[in-house]
């Protein structure tokens, strides 16, 4: 008939490996748990009525920025003008537009270099027919 003895250094290393195991999900399950939820849409992003309109770039510095847009799957494609705008503490300036392209799939992404400056501000804006779409102002 087995006797059982005393843990061994063995045992002891596996039972503190299983409980930091699990001290460690338990932190990271009240930290997710914590944490406020994500917001309806990215910081850059506007809603335009059926889709989502999106500038990415290095805001507050020249570089390469995308104007991004998309819609759910409908009845065609639609054509759309992509484009920015700027503004800093003295003016808002007019649209730059980086081009047109018609949808596909739902979406629509066009980019181009901007010669942005620190404490400028920018938007994505984009045009569809008559109507004019913009995002939230990003500030560098």
């Amino acid at each position: 008939m087995p006797v059982n003895g005393p843990a061994g250094p063995a045992d002891r290393r596996g039972y503190a490996r299983r409980a930091g195991l699990t001290a460690a999900l338990c932190l990271i399950a009240t930290v997710a748990a914590a944490a406020p939820p994500a917001p309806a849409a990215p910081a850059a992003c506007g809603g335009p009525s059926g889709g989502l309109l999106c500038l990415r770039g290095p805001v507050g510095h020249p570089g390469v920025y995308t104007a991004r847009y998309r819609r759910a799957p409908g009845p065609g494609e639609i054509t759309v003008r992509l484009g920015y705008q700027r503004k800093d503490s003295r003016i808002t300036a007019f649209p730059g537009w980086f081009g047109t392209v018609r949808t596909s799939g739902g979406a629509a992404v066009l980019r181009g270099r901007v010669g942005m400056t620190p404490g400028e501000c920018v938007r994505g804006v984009m045009e569809h027919g008559e109507r004019v779409y913009v995002t939230k102002w990003s500030c560098g």
